[in-house]
């Protein structure tokens, strides 16, 4: 199966239509005040209109109250939260809600201890650690890291870019790639040109 691609960070309906209209399988909408990508509640809303049926709607969270996630998935609508932040396996699991479970690569960290903790219906996210950041790093992380073959959705993020996302999508053989900031033109301004080549570059079209 081809890999599928996620473009997060989306600000606006007229950048979630053209990274659809360039083949994007799965878009993000970041609801964390403290990411340069930030959109609230009401302007998630809006871009959620226009996001096809066939493509992915997924709201990703970061130490979210309990009020602030149910009413993300009232309003929003999303077909999986991404809790990107500490939250606990129980925090998760109690919105009854499929989502998708960011694991932060920090030195030492069990990722089989992390994975069976969570039933993460959308799949485990793999991304950079960094001390002061949850996500959005722009950096990647040794890749070989990861387990060979998984029982769920191994989703790859973390410094990918046009350049890098095919030698990635070969040595990690994810089910999806998450792109944020390696398809810019500005923070939160995804780049047509950028996000055409990555989509390329990680489904190998010619």
């Amino acid at each position: 199966m081809t890999v599928l691609v996620k473009i997060c960070g989306i600000t606006s309906s007229e950048q979630a239509q053209m990274v659809q209209q360039q083949g994007a399988d799965a878009l993000g909408l970041v609801i964390y005040d403290k990411s340069p990508r930030y959109i609230n509640v009401e302007q998630a809303s809006k871009i959620r209109a226009v996001i096809d049926d066939s493509t992915l709607a997924i709201a990703l969270l970061v130490n979210p109250s309990e009020d602030l996630v149910n009413q993300v998935i009232t309003q929003v609508k999303p077909d999986y939260i991404q809790f990107h932040g500490d939250e606990t396996a129980e925090f998760c699991h109690q919105f009854n809600f499929p989502f998708i479970r960011a694991v932060r690569m920090r030195e030492g960290l069990d990722i089989a201890a992390e994975v069976a903790a969570y039933k993460a219906e959308g799949g485990f996210l793999f991304d950079a650690w960094n001390d002061d950041l949850y996500g959005g790093t722009g950096h990647s992380f040794d890749w070989s890291r990861l387990p060979v073959s998984t029982a769920y959705k191994l989703i790859l993020a973390g410094g990918l870019n046009p350049s890098n996302v095919a030698d990635a999508v070969s040595k990690t053989n994810p089910y999806m790639v998450d792109v944020s900031g390696g398809v810019e033109a500005s923070p939160g301004i995804k780049d047509p040109a950028k996000v055409k080549a990555f989509i390329s570059e990680a489904k190998n079209i010619i």
